[in-house]
């Protein structure tokens, strides 16, 4: 995941250095009319997320996936308008799926267990789901700001407060997976869990699109309580306004 978000930084310094050294970019233009500019306020992110530093006793499996939603101020730079910095908020969530596992947010103990019940009765599906309010910032280039379209690029960092933290737990199974009963119970609990998380983030892209990748810089758990895990994320963004 460092590996990506040093390709998406390469590549906008890259776009801004040439759009510096061009001559054409150095000769006097008229001033860029800004007035109809779409500055990209809403931001919806739909991704691929996972843990690094997860051990293999961590039973992990499907598509986990992270949906993010951001409201954003784009203040473009009066010596370039090419560039701009953008802030904002938001709400992002990840949602963990496990195969024959307990995962025991709400246990009284004083680290958090990750219980494989493959030979056991077990839940068919359990989902850890996290929701946070994020404070996102951007530094943001744009190839054509007086349409919005063109190839945009972008790095950032998100701050993030947990909201809250659940497992969703379905079809209850024996060891031999027969259904037991068809029920769903869910526990919620935020003990084990950092209460912030900082996210170092990347986008490149073309108009209202782009690819976009993150990593959490922070624990996702407390110190001492579970494995040192630094969620990460991968998928398409989709702006406007």
């Amino acid at each position: 995941m460092k590996k990506i978000l040093s390709l998406i930084a390469c590549v906008l310094l890259t776009t801004i250095l040439f759009a510096q050294d061009n001559p054409d970019a150095q000769k006097k233009k008229k001033p860029i009319d800004l007035s109809n500019r779409a500055n990209d306020h809403f931001l919806i992110q739909l991704g691929y997320t996972s843990w690094t530093g997860k051990p293999d006793s961590i039973n992990t499996k499907g598509l986990s996936k992270s949906l993010n939603m951001y409201f954003m101020f784009d203040n473009p730079f009066k010596t370039n308008p090419h560039l701009s910095i953008a802030f904002g908020a938001g709400i992002a969530t990840d949602h963990i799926l496990f195969k024959k596992t307990y995962v025991g947010i709400k246990d009284n103990t004083s680290t958090l267990h990750f219980t494989n019940q493959s030979d056991t009765n077990h839940f068919k599906k359990t989902k850890l789901a996290t929701a946070y309010l994020e404070a996102p910032v951007e530094f943001r280039y744009s190839a054509d700001p007086a349409t919005g379209n063109g190839i945009k690029a972008a790095l950032g960092i998100k701050v993030g407060a947990l909201l809250n933290a659940h497992t969703r737990n379905t079809k209850f199974q024996s060891k031999f997976d027969a259904v037991l009963n068809d029920y769903v119970m869910k526990e919620a609990s935020k003990h084990f869990f950092n209460k912030t998380r900082l996210i170092v983030t990347g986008r490149v892209g073309y108009g209202h699109f782009s690819l976009y990748g993150s990593y959490q810089v922070s624990q996702l758990f407390k110190d001492g309580s579970a494995p040192v895990i630094k969620p990460f994320s991968i998928g398409l963004t989709i702006s406007g306004l």
